[in-house]
């Protein structure tokens, strides 16, 4: 089964789009949050609890899961989907900002990235083919092109150049693919160089891919700018398949990247902030640590109706979190993960009523930030 996208409705005051990803492990109603799982766990949690917080689907990493344990090791445990025991969909990332993030003394030329394993050293090759080998193995629902990931700022000579090589990459991740249940998604680059997205999407788009991803942003940029650069670039895609903005974001990011049309987000967010102790709320963020919340009775966000803020006090949870325990770790992560996914149902039910522009000044008034320190 090929994976197929349907446009059921547009918001009719905005470009916020309501969708259904049909995949062979489920349906997705988009938009859609998908939890990181990078290493085949989504940290703090296990494949029922995330489920159960209205998560549709997670994603991998090509480059984590290809150094460790290894995606022959995987291909023949059934996949990825057997050997973590999750029977929804997947979508991994190929692997391309964890090269440019994470591995040192890293070569890119024409036919790939040569890299050292931030784990023990030992240097890897990995091309177009070797990544679109490594997903299939891994038997991801989606899978994403090979892409460089600009760092910024970038001079507008070299997102040219990157642009060119990545656009010939995805022709050859392309060309590589053999399985058909799996979708294929290309990336679109080009720095903040509105001219060069363009040209990048028009390349991508005459390639043919199943859903289409906006690409290296989030890197560093100013928050204006990753919106103006989101805004301008997502009319572009074509409107009949999938729109995925890659690595972004903060509840504020989605709101406003909704809004230009975009269908699928990721982030570390939700998982990386609960274990530092961050959690979103309705009106805004809440750092548990602080002293204040020492003598707090009241659940962490009364308008959520998670585990965590159903049986526990901002209290109780301080003080799981001062005293370093495991559990302020998993109850932390469930309210988080949650937050995100009702904050997609809510967003879904707004455009379903052509309200998005209402939900968004008012989530704009609500969500102010309570702790930032």
């Amino acid at each position: 089964m090929k994976p197929t996208f349907e446009l059921l409705k547009k918001d009719k005051t905005s470009k916020a789009r309501l969708g259904k990803l049909t995949t062979p492990h489920g349906t997705i109603d988009t938009p859609v949050f998908m939890p990181v799982g990078t290493q085949g766990t989504v940290k703090g949690l296990v494949p029922e609890r995330v489920k159960e917080l209205g998560a549709q689907i997670i994603l991998g990493n090509t480059y984590h899961l290809y150094l460790r344990p290894g995606h022959e090791l995987i291909r023949n445990f059934g996949g990825l989907h057997r050997f973590m025991n999750w029977d929804g969909p997947i979508l991994t990332d190929s692997g391309g900002f964890q090269i440019y993030s994470l591995a040192t003394l890293r070569k890119l030329e024409e036919e790939g990235a040569t890299f050292q394993s931030h784990i023990d050293g030992s240097t890897h090759f990995i091309g177009p083919e070797k990544c679109i080998e490594i997903q299939e193995a891994i038997g991801s629902d989606i899978m994403m092109c090979l892409d460089e990931c600009l760092p910024y700022p970038a001079t507008r000579d070299y997102a040219q150049k990157s642009l060119a090589m990545t656009t010939r990459w995805a022709k050859r991740c392309k060309a590589a693919r053999k399985s058909d249940n799996q979708a294929l998604f290309g990336i679109s680059q080009g720095g903040m160089y509105g001219e060069l997205r363009k040209r990048g999407i028009e390349e991508l788009t005459n390639i043919g891919f199943d859903g289409y991803a906006l690409g290296g942003l989030s890197v560093g940029e100013p928050k204006e700018l990753m919106w103006e650069t989101v805004e301008k670039s997502a009319p572009l895609l074509p409107e009949e398949k999938p729109r995925y903005l890659m690595g972004v974001g903060t509840p504020e990011d989605i709101v406003e990247c909704v809004r230009c049309g975009i269908d699928m987000f990721d982030c570390v967010m939700p998982t990386r902030n609960a274990r530092n102790g961050m959690l979103f709320t309705n009106g805004g963020k809440v750092a548990i640590r602080n002293s204040h919340y020492r003598d707090d009775g009241s659940p962490l966000d009364s308008e959520c109706d998670c585990y965590t803020c159903k049986n526990y006090s901002r209290a109780y949870l301080r003080h799981l979190f001062v005293a370093r325990e495991i559990l302020a770790i998993v109850l932390n992560t469930i309210h988080n993960v949650r937050h995100f996914t009702r904050l997609m149902e809510r967003i879904r039910e707004a455009i379903k009523n052509d309200d998005y522009e209402n939900f968004r000044r008012d989530f704009k008034s609500k969500n102010s930030d309570l702790d930032t320190d």
